[in-house]
This record gives structure tokens, sequence and C-alpha cells, in this order.
């Protein structure tokens, strides 16, 4: 009989889940729709008979021991989803309480996305034996999750980290959370493509980007476009990199890792991130840490990160950590 925990990412389409051993293999993948269900125990109801037909089909004995979750705005104190803005459920959800119905003696645990990917990487990925870390995970949003002394770092009510809402430009951009200015308004999929158009406009260089309407423009065909020397997603690439650069400097004066961690679709562009942003790093943070710091991409890049970071989640609160 095998030991496995059931590891359970939340996004605003669709939940992914899979079972994952102690050594970050995962069996079973698959998926259940989070939109579609306004009543939270029907989109409960709905993900449990998921994953049971996901579990019959794994080929081997095994048993669940463990469920991590990651999940937006998720309260790890409380175990809890709360006012998340790109989920159907609104207010606070008491996403643990109404889990035990389905899994009354295994222990569960919930964190944000970010925070759970940070754990993965201390477990499975190149995190591995650091105890003073941060991991900025850059998808439609710009999530952060911070290890220190070997420890996540949840505050007082459970919501430290939200470094993609320090703020860039009080004068800035607007940001789904209501204010102006936010980091992840310049730094993660939606803020590149704010980026690529404000370019079209102040160059007139031909570009494989001014055919597609802002709404069918993702940060794949951008990534793909610097990747092929297109001189409108380099540009837009290079300025990204330049505004993430200058805010992991002030993020190295607050918490002076060992190393940053940079995951998610956007780091598949390779040097045209990573080398400006780097530089910019460097350039603007005080000498004491200058090359000091590390700038790594994930080890988890590859790999089915949000399953593996929630069930890592599981095994740490096994062990007793």
């Amino acid at each position: 009989m095998k030991d496995l925990v059931l590891g359970i990412d939340i996004g605003g389409t669709n939940t992914k889940f899979g079972f994952a051993d102690k050594e970050g293999n995962i069996f079973g993948e698959s998926s259940s729709p989070t939109w579609g269900y306004p009543d939270f125990d029907d989109y409960l109801a709905q993900l449990h008979k998921q994953v049971d037909a996901a579990k019959a089909f794994i080929g081997i004995e095994s048993k669940i021991v463990g469920v991590g979750i990651g999940a937006p705005n998720g309260n790890f104190y409380q175990g809890t989803i709360e006012e998340a803005p790109n989920l159907e459920w609104k207010g606070t959800v008491p996403f643990v309480d109404k889990l035990r119905k389905y899994f009354p003696t295994q222990p569960i645990v919930l964190t944000n996305d970010a925070n759970a990917a940070a754990i993965g990487e201390m477990t499975f990925g190149v995190a591995k034996g650091m105890k003073d870390f941060i991991v900025f995970t850059l998808g439609t949003g710009l999530g952060s999750g911070i290890v220190a002394n070997g420890e996540v770092i949840y505050g007082h009510d459970g919501f430290a980290g939200e470094l993609g809402h320090t703020l860039v430009n009080v004068f800035g951009r607007q940001c789904g959370c209501g204010r102006k200015g936010c980091l992840e308004t310049y730094v993660s999929a939606t803020g590149i493509k704010r980026t690529v158009y404000k370019l079209l406009a102040d160059y007139n260089q031909d570009s494989v980007l001014r055919s597609i309407p802002f709404d069918k423009l993702s940060g794949k065909m951008i990534t793909k476009a610097a990747l092929e020397g297109d001189f409108i997603a380099k540009e837009a690439f290079e300025y990204t990199g330049r505004v993430l650069g200058m805010k992991l400097a002030d993020t190295v004066a607050h918490f002076s890792p060992e190393a940053i961690i940079l995951f998610g679709g956007l780091v598949n562009a390779g040097e045209h991130l990573l080398k400006p942003t780097r530089f910019h790093m460097e350039d603007n943070m005080m000498n004491i840490y200058k090359g000091k710091v590390k700038l790594l991409v994930s080890g988890l890049q590859d790999k089915n990160a949000a399953v593996l970071g929630a069930s890592s989640l599981a095994w740490q609160a096994l062990e007793g950590k």
C-alpha cells in the first residue's frame, strides 16, 4: 500500500489535482471545473467525484494520507479563501472545514498558490537545502512566497507576501485590487500585454504583434515573438525586466535572501527577461547586498508545479513542520 497525498491547485477556470508521493512523483493528474459552480458545495461534490475517478485509474494500491491546497487568497491560519476576485464564491469560503466531509481523518492544509509554489521549490526544486529565499510566480498576476529561516512567512493574518501589490508608480496603471501602479500591472502576463500596446504606439517598427487584438494577445505569444527576434517583444521584456529588477532590489533590502527564484510562463523567454532583471537588480541594490543574491529559474518549470507545491504542503504537515 503506497501512501500518497492529494495536491489541489484552484484556478479561476479549472482546479488541477494529482496524487504525489514523498519523492515528488505524481500519479493520476486531472482537473475539474472551478467556474460554473456558484454554489460552493456543488463545486466540492464535483471535485470529490473527479478525485475518486482519477484515483481509481492510478494503477497501484494506495491510500490518501493528507491533502494540500493552493488557492488564490488562501488563508493558511483559517483554512479559508477570502475575497478572491477571480472566483465565483464571494466573501469568506471555509474550504478546509467543508472538505473534511470527504477527508475526515487526514490532515488538510491550505495556503495561497505562491506560498505553495515556494514550499514545492524547497521540497522538490532548486531551493532544496536553502533556508532564505523568495519565489516569484509570473502568471496572469504576480504572486510571491517568502521563506525565512526555513519557514514560510504568513504574517499575523495569513496574507503576508503580496509583493505583486507593492507600488511601482502611485500614478501608474490601474490594478484589479483597486489601486494604481502595482507591480503586477507591469510584471505579469497581463502586465506585459499592456507594455506591448504602449510600445506599439511609441514605435513604428514592424511587429507580428501589431495584428493581434488585445483580448487575443497572450504572454506565450509575446515570448515566442521575442525568441524569434521581434523588436517590440524584445523591448517589452527589456522594460519588464527593468521594473522587476528594481523591485527585487527593494525586496533584497527587506529580506536579504540567498536566492530569488522566478517561475511561470514569462520565464520561458530566457535571457530576454533574465538579463535585464539581473542587471537592474544588481544596479539598484545597496553595496552590502551586491553579488550575494542568486537569481534562479524554478526547478519545477517542466513539472506540474501547482500540484507538487500543494502536495508538498501536505507532506510538511504530516512530518510535523
